[in-house]
């Protein structure tokens, strides 16, 4: 642990500027490789599970690199965190009760063409948000929407009358 420390610094935040540069080098590969695990969910489409797993791991590899925290340990709990993010992904795309449970699921916001006021002002999602949407599938109005739903992540999905 004493050559450890002697290439990282101390675990009392007093550390030189090669040290943060070797930590912020070490933090750095680290976090590729978390991207790399991770990769198939966290970067691409966000759902809760990911974007708490983003904030977290950036955080403790913040704390890591700073000396705000111990280095073997926080990057042993990053690494953790990685393993808990990569079982909760792969459980939820096995079973979905747990892929509700972790990534939620999809709103109704428009059935059989009409608006539902209730569940568009629940989901946090304005009737500009829905138009917005609509046209960027080439649509001008809500004539021929039969549904449409707020996705788990994020994005609003149409059913129009001429698609069965």
């Amino acid at each position: 642990m004493e050559t450890l420390h002697a290439l990282i610094g101390s675990e009392d935040g007093a550390i030189s500027w090669w040290q943060m540069t070797l930590r912020g080098l070490l933090v750095f590969m680290v976090g590729v490789l978390a991207a790399r695990v991770a990769a198939s969910r966290a970067f691409g489409k966000w759902s809760p599970l990911d974007i708490i797993f983003a904030v977290i791991v950036g955080s403790n590899l913040g704390r890591a690199m700073t000396g705000s925290a111990p280095f073997v340990a926080t990057l042993v709990a990053t690494v953790a965190l990685v393993g808990v993010h990569t079982a909760l992904a792969r459980g939820a795309a096995r079973w979905p009760w747990l892929s509700f449970l972790v990534k939620g699921g999809r709103v109704r916001l428009v059935g059989n063409g009409a608006i539902d006021e209730r569940a568009m002002h629940d989901a946090g999602i304005g009737e500009g948000d829905l138009r917005m949407a609509l046209r960027s599938q080439g649509r001008a109005d809500l004539a021929g929407v039969r549904r449409a739903y707020l996705e788990r992540n994020g994005d609003i999905t149409f059913l129009f009358e001429d698609q069965r």
